[in-house]
């Protein structure tokens, strides 16, 4: 059984992994959440948890190296564009510094596989958060060799991530207040945890198949938040744009096109062009993409985890 090395494991994407692969790997949990570590360890008994931070290099490369891991899956990161603004130096010591201790971390110790969790912010980046997360995305393609292997998983929204709109929603209708909304015309893509875990299973078979190294993703839907927010409550708020926030963001960009291979649902981008026809005709982005209907908004609302269903339960949504 091949050994993975989570960082950022106890987060939405590291336990919908675990939660996926549980009979397929054994794996090591290295987050500075001590709760969620434990609570993680209670629910999947097999995981070895390790505390500590991927800005803490000599405890990050101590537990790698005590590991020994076959496969090392990078999912820590500052995650919020709200918080990376206020806190630059924070954002660049989590997603780019951390980044840089987990790539040395695999190379000192002869990780096969990296995989690193990416966003859509990344590309066409006008945030803090999307500038960190654009370097980090070009540091590991740059790190691949055949021996180390890297690359990137380029995510939209997880739609039930820790800390994002739709628990945050959920809450706010369950107290009966007020749910905020930055602008009607945003738009964002969407997918499952599970979705994402599949994602990034995906990425670490084709990195394994392959020598070369590539930025993956996948073809998702639009979500308007306006639409959202009107299936989850009538009491909606208009707040206006956060600093460094989008009406639209776009998961592969103009120059990438001719970058791009399509294999089925996935996106495939490399660092050559395509001199096929199975690459992506335009620009990719929630503004182009197709829209969820209000069925499926319905139905991403339901899929999540028990102590979410019971709060839609509570909130009598339906």
């Amino acid at each position: 059984m091949k050994k993975v090395f989570i960082t950022g494991g106890s987060g939405t994407v590291g336990m919908a992994f675990i939660e996926l692969y549980y009979e397929k790997y054994k794996f090591f949990c290295y987050s500075r959440n001590e709760k969620m570590q434990v609570s993680l360890k209670r629910q999947f008994p097999n995981i070895e948890i390790i505390l500590g931070s991927v800005e803490d290099k000599l405890a990050l490369l101590t537990s790698v190296a005590k590991v020994r891991p076959d496969i090392i899956v990078h999912a820590a990161a500052m995650k919020h564009i709200d918080s990376a603004e206020a806190s630059p130096i924070a954002a660049v010591q989590s997603n780019i510094i951390g980044s840089l201790n987990v790539i040395e971390a695999a190379v000192d110790n002869s990780v096969p596989v990296t995989v690193a969790i990416s966003t859509d912010k990344a590309c066409c980046s006008d945030s803090n958060y999307g500038y960190t997360k654009a370097l980090m995305e070009k540091m590991f393609l740059e790190s691949h060799t055949i021996k180390n292997k890297f690359a990137v998983c380029r995510f939209g929204n997880v739609s039930h991530s820790h800390g994002s709109v739709i628990p945050y929603w959920l809450g706010l209708r369950a107290d009966e207040k007020s749910l905020p909304l930055t602008h009607k015309e945003m738009n964002r893509l969407m997918f499952s945890r599970l979705e994402a875990a599949r994602l990034v299973n995906a990425a670490v078979q084709k990195l394994e198949d392959e020598s070369e190294t590539f930025v993956l993703s996948q073809m998702m839907k639009t979500v308007n938040m306006f639409q959202l927010a009107k299936i989850i409550s009538k009491d909606i708020s208009h707040i206006g744009l956060r600093p460094g926030e989008k009406l639209n963001e776009t998961l592969v960009s103009e120059k990438e096109i001719e970058n791009t291979f399509l294999e089925g649902k996935y996106i495939v981008i490399r660092d050559y062009k395509n001199q096929g026809d199975n690459k992506l005709s335009g620009e990719y982005s929630s503004k182009n993409a197709k829209f969820m209907n209000e069925e499926e908004m319905k139905l991403m609302l339901t899929e999540a985890d028990k102590n979410l269903e019971q709060s839609l339960l509570k909130s009598k949504i339906y």
